[in-house]
């Protein structure tokens, strides 16, 4: 078998890969009847010479292996026939953007495995790169909320060497007295509190929080049941709440009024409340946080004045709390946004090579086992059909 790894194509460019040199050699240690060849690129965290050196081979096609694994989506004229490649295609829930690459795929009679969709039988994703959006996510918000107020610099973390350097860039800062909201329970809010632990700051408990004066900069991570409630039921029910998204009502306003800094890493959909409302952000002393790390970027969504998702070049957006509109940031009246969607490509290799240690101890085995629960539940498309996962997909590709 013979796996490569695909330059990435899509734009704005991405300097993720699915393994690093390193990788490639553990995962040909690990199978002998496996060959690992790479795409060259000019644009990958890991150069082409970093793959020569541990002797991977560096190729202009991929047309002879039998596996290509990307991180983006693969435009179609790039997709080669019969082959088996794994990606975050963004297809499963219809998105119109990538229905003609769909339909290519179903064409060229390739198996697509999509990587968000290998699951755990709880549900739970096998793979992502979630923690280092939060992580980046995080760093960024204290990084526009000390541009904001002129408390002190930090360097983007797209100029940063890894995560080692914006630690040490964070641990010489002196941070002022200031909370902190971590919205969420995946792998985005995980990277916003391993950020957040890891430069020392004081954890507080819910109730703490709304309760109780701090010194010095504090944070609290809120869950469902910490955001949202039941007009009716006393005790909360998790299953419930899944069930009934629509009949709860969102309790972060009691918070925003002692919020600086509001780090969202909620998972949101369209039946779920909002956090708050645009005109809720009108009066300062009810809505407090002037600065918002929106991970989760959702346009619209869970933070309402996400109007666009942003660049990691350009960074943040402003809203108005007098005129209840978008605004330049960094203004005495702006609430400001920052909602970059590709958070994890501003520490491409370390993402990279935690990405790649998932999928070599988590993802590998199953895929080169003879049957695998996990893979064929991944498995979008086969032998130019849409699989039986899938089939409620077959009007959005006809």
């Amino acid at each position: 078998m013979i796996i490569g790894l695909s330059k990435e194509r899509k734009n704005p460019p991405d300097n993720r890969v699915a393994l690093s040199p390193i990788q490639c050699i553990a995962l040909q240690q690990r199978y002998p009847e496996v060959q690992v060849v790479v795409e060259s690129s000019p644009a990958r965290c890991f150069s082409d010479e970093a793959y020569r050196e541990v002797g991977i081979q560096v190729v202009d096609s991929l047309e002879h292996c039998d596996v290509i694994f990307n991180i983006k989506e693969v435009p179609s004229e790039a997709l080669i026939a019969g082959k088996t490649y794994f990606f975050f295609s963004h297809t499963i829930k219809k998105q119109p953007y990538n229905r003609t690459m769909l339909q290519s795929i179903l064409q060229k009679n390739i198996t697509l495995i999509d990587y968000e969709v290998l699951r755990y039988e709880t549900g739970a994703r096998v793979l992502g790169f979630g923690r280092y959006a939060g992580v980046v996510g995080t760093y960024n918000g204290l990084l526009v909320y000390g541009k904001k107020h002129g408390l002190f610099t930090l360097k983007p973390a797209h100029e940063s060497k890894n995560y080692a350097d914006i630690l040490t860039q964070l641990l010489r800062v002196d941070l002022p007295n200031m909370r902190i909201v971590i919205t969420g329970g995946g792998r985005v809010s995980q990277g916003a509190l391993d950020l957040l632990r890891a430069i020392q700051i004081r954890e507080v408990t819910p109730n703490q929080y709304l309760h109780i004066e701090y010194n010095e900069p504090v944070f609290v991570q809120l869950n469902s049941p910490d955001l949202y409630v039941h007009p009716t039921l006393k005790q909360w029910d998790t299953k419930h709440f899944y069930q009934h998204h629509g009949e709860y009502i969102s309790q972060f306003k009691g918070y925003a009024a002692c919020t600086d800094l509001l780090v969202n890493g909620i998972y949101w959909t369209e039946d779920l409340p909002r956090l708050f409302e645009t005109e809720d952000t009108q009066d300062p002393k009810k809505f407090k946080p002037t600065v918002i790390a929106d991970i989760s970027c959702d346009v619209e969504g869970s933070v309402p004045i996400t109007y666009k998702a942003t660049s990691i070049k350009d960074p943040v957006i402003g809203w108005s709390r007098r005129t209840l509109s978008p605004c330049e940031p960094y203004t005495e009246d702006s609430v400001d946004v920052m909602a970059v969607g590709n958070l994890p490509n501003e520490l491409p290799k370390d993402a990279s090579e935690e990405f790649g240690e998932m999928l070599l101890q988590l993802v590998m085995p199953e895929f080169m086992s003879e049957k695998s629960r996990l893979i064929e539940e991944a498995t979008i498309t086969q032998s130019g059909n849409l699989t039986a996962h899938f089939q409620y997909l077959s009007d959005f590709v006809q």
